[in-house]
């Protein structure tokens, strides 16, 4: 065969071979649309649904979800169930196995979810009919609250919208938290530290004051102390002024009040802060100093006194089981001890802190984060004896001299937590105090930064943890 006689033959042989292929597929597509609309044997199952459990979502395949859950009549027949659907240009998506009669219908006019449902209402086959609705998730947060406080836009840790370097919404969700309670008067949390400004403009009207149905504080050794804002452990004397900034910082983390167009906002707007001063001016203390301040706030609340939190940021590596005695007999009064972690970068596991590291039922143990949701380069960790993290890079709160500064350490996240306590105490009175602890513990957001760092493996979230 010539060239010229070879080539057409060639042609040939590939135009038949394509108009082949081409017939193939189209057999194969009509097959499948055939089995897609095919009517299954009665002892199989009524009806193959549209989608396969291993396909994907409806719209995926061009078909809409189904509108209408049918229930028809105990005696009605397969055959006249699909009698109906096909003349109603419907079909069943799926059958209810649980509920016998009961099916899934798929309009495919695409008529309103509602008028397919009255058409269905109208036959004498038909139990009930309804339209398939939207169901939303519990989690649901409401609309966000935000305080009129001239400076909360720079409190990231209750309200983070990606400023300054930070990740919006690394934050503990304080603003939704809010929209369920912004705390209460009649919770007492107690700074157990340098003592707090009471005078502070912005923390003024969250002072505990004595009330007058509360006799003034006996002690056996040190006489009456007319403890009027609290106690003063380095003087055993009524006056817990601040004099080193401290524990006023702490002090507004918890409560500074929200909605007054002073300054900043607290986690509470409203709460009882307990001012505490077992701190000098330099900062240091001693374990009998804060022994004996436990020790005032266990009578406090034996006397009456709504005192449910103590708020520690402060610690050691040595140990004392005098203070751990103390701190047990807390808990036991129904008081929940939240204490800081620590800042030397240190795993607790290995190396204790105290009183952050006692295994006690009432002690949460608070490690610090960054604006970015990471842990602070500062902060000490540990996924056994660490519990939960919150914001403590840059808090801005209140300081001495009616005056307002930035700080960072575990000793600020720690009354975070303490302020979230408070809130949950605001919205449930009467939770104890394990059922406090639990809730803190589980109201957290996971972070892949936490993960092998802390127990729960998360920050708190303040909005979960009022839900």
């Amino acid at each position: 065969m010539n060239r010229n006689n070879f080539l057409p033959h060639v042609a040939l042989a590939l135009i038949l071979i394509l108009v082949a292929a081409f017939a193939g597929q189209l057999r194969k597509w009509q097959s499948q649309w055939k089995s897609r609309m095919r009517i299954i044997p009665a002892e199989e199952k009524r009806r193959e649904p549209v989608n396969s459990i291993e396909s994907a979502p409806y719209e995926r395949h061009g078909l809409s979800a189904p509108e209408v859950l049918v229930k028809f009549k105990q005696g009605v027949s397969e055959d006249r169930v699909q009698q109906i659907t096909q003349d109603l240009h419907d079909q069943v998506d799926d059958e209810i196995e649980a509920v016998p009669g009961l099916d899934a219908i798929d309009d495919l006019d695409d008529e309103a979810a509602e008028q397919v449902a009255n058409e269905y209402r109208k036959l004498p086959e038909v139990e009930y009919a309804e339209a398939v609705f939207e169901i939303e998730a519990d989690d649901f947060l409401p609309s966000p609250v935000t305080p009129s406080d001239p400076q909360f836009s720079a409190q990231w840790a209750l309200f983070n919208d990606g400023s300054r370097g930070g990740t919006k919404g690394a934050d503990i969700s304080a603003t939704y938290a809010w929209s369920v309670t912004t705390g209460s008067d009649k919770v007492v949390v107690a700074v157990l530290d340098s003592g707090v400004d009471y005078t502070h403009s912005d923390l003024a009207s969250n002072i505990w004051i004595r009330p007058n149905n509360i006799a003034p504080y006996e002690d056996r050794e040190l006489g009456t102390i007319q403890d009027f804002h609290g106690y003063n452990a380095v003087e055993n004397s009524a006056d817990p002024m601040d004099d080193n900034g401290h524990g006023t910082h702490c002090a507004g983390i918890i409560g500074a009040e929200g909605g007054n167009d002073i300054g900043i906002a607290g986690v509470n707007w409203k709460v009882q802060i307990m001012p505490l001063k077992f701190m000098n001016a330099g900062g240091y203390g001693t374990t009998k100093a804060a022994i004996e301040a436990i020790n005032y706030v266990i009578d406090r609340k034996k006397a009456g006194v709504n005192v449910r939190v103590i708020s520690a940021s402060w610690g050691s590596t040595q140990k004392s089981r005098a203070l751990e005695d103390v701190i047990r007999k807390a808990g036991e009064a129904g008081i929940l001890f939240v204490a800081a972690s620590g800042n030397a970068s240190t795993n607790n596991d290995r190396t204790p802190h105290y009183p952050s590291s006692y295994n006690l039922p009432n002690v949460i143990s608070v490690a610090a984060l960054d604006r970015n949701d990471q842990l602070a380069t500062f902060s000490n960790y540990g996924v056994k004896s660490v519990a939960i993290a919150a914001p403590g890079v840059d808090i801005l709160s209140t300081w001495l001299g009616d005056e307002y500064e930035e700080k960072s350490g575990t000793s600020m996240a720690t009354p975070v937590i303490s302020g979230v306590a408070a809130l949950i105490i605001a919205h449930e009175p009467n939770i104890s105090v394990d059922q406090l602890r639990a809730k803190l513990l589980a109201s957290v957001d996971p972070l892949e930064s936490l993960k092998g760092k802390v127990v729960t493996g998360g920050r708190i979230n303040a909005a979960k943890a009022v839900k």
